[in-house]
């Protein structure tokens, strides 16, 4: 299993994920923005789709970059100086409906010439208004997958989403979590293939999960008070992805392409100052499922 393969097989996944997104939007084509990393290795293929049906913007984005490891970098991962290569697809869809959720995955395989080499990945759900079933589904799904491959994985990477897609200055997670993971590599139990076919199993997943929630969510009545929360929410989200997201922080500390990097962010969001929710409304109920350690299946 070396580099190439995983970097092939990354590529197609963008080619699939790509063909079902828009077969389930009915409108929305993916234009490619082809680009290399300016005095330095590798590249990538940012696909973007906009004013589709269902989805107002998103991307499908795939790059393998190589090079010599920035100290920051190294610093960070406690890491000797060493050359890296990094390959991974990275998806963020922002829908127009507020009835529809926003979705993140990002699946990646990083090594270092001295040997070092490690996967990493996840994939969240951020509803602008939390529905129960489509989380049971959602985790379900999810569940077996992780299930498929190691029977602990499900237990520990959906806590491990938890405490990564965390906003502590708001005090309440970025959406219903998932399953996150990093830096996992071989061990006396698992090769490095058992690794790999694990994270592309997972990858496999996001158009089924998606566009079922697309297709249930897509046509739901909707009003401008509902606009103006999905766009309250979308803040959140920026506010997360400027302050905490490792992936943004690598992508830029690794003098990755800024457009592509920030391709998560919404199309419109909105910072209103001390913004309350009616006592006893749809976004009260969304707030206070906004934490750590719900157990959403078979709900």
């Amino acid at each position: 299993m070396d580099k190439n393969t995983i970097q092939k097989a990354f590529e197609k996944l963008q080619d699939d994920i790509c063909n079902e997104l828009e077969k389930a939007d009915g409108k929305g084509v993916f234009k490619q923005d082809l680009w290399e990393r300016e005095n330095n290795g590798g590249g990538g293929r940012t696909r973007i789709i906009k004013d589709g049906n269902v989805i107002e913007k998103g991307g499908v984005n795939f790059s393998a970059v190589h090079g010599k490891t920035p100290e920051k970098i190294l610093a960070a991962l406690g890491l000797s100086e060493s050359d890296f290569f990094a390959t991974g697809v990275s998806i963020v869809i922002h829908p127009k409906s507020p009835m529809v959720p926003i979705i993140h995955m990002n699946v990646r395989y990083f090594e270092m010439s001295n040997g070092i080499f490690w996967f990493g990945g996840g994939i969240d759900l951020t509803p602008h208004y939390i529905d129960e079933t489509d989380a049971t589904f959602f985790h379900n799904s999810l569940k077996n997958v992780c299930d498929r491959h190691y029977a602990s994985y499900y237990s520990k990477f959906k806590t491990w989403a938890d405490d990564y897609f965390y906003i502590p200055h708001r005090q309440e997670t970025r959406g219903i979590g998932g399953i996150f993971f990093d830096r996992l590599s071989e061990t006396s139990e698992k090769t490095k293939t058992d690794i790999f076919n694990f994270v592309l199993d997972v990858g496999n997943q996001f158009a089924p999960i998606y566009t079922e929630l697309m297709n249930k969510n897509k046509s739901l009545a909707f009003n401008s008070a509902h606009e103006k929360w999905q766009k309250v929410r979308r803040g959140r989200y920026v506010e997360f992805n400027l302050v905490y997201d490792k992936g943004t922080k690598f992508g830029l500390d690794t003098n990755g392409r800024t457009e592509s990097i920030l391709m998560s962010m919404p199309p419109e969001a909105q910072w209103e100052y001390c913004f309350d929710v009616e006592k006893g409304s749809e976004e009260e109920k969304t707030l206070n499922l906004l934490k750590k350690g719900i157990n959403w299946l078979n709900q």
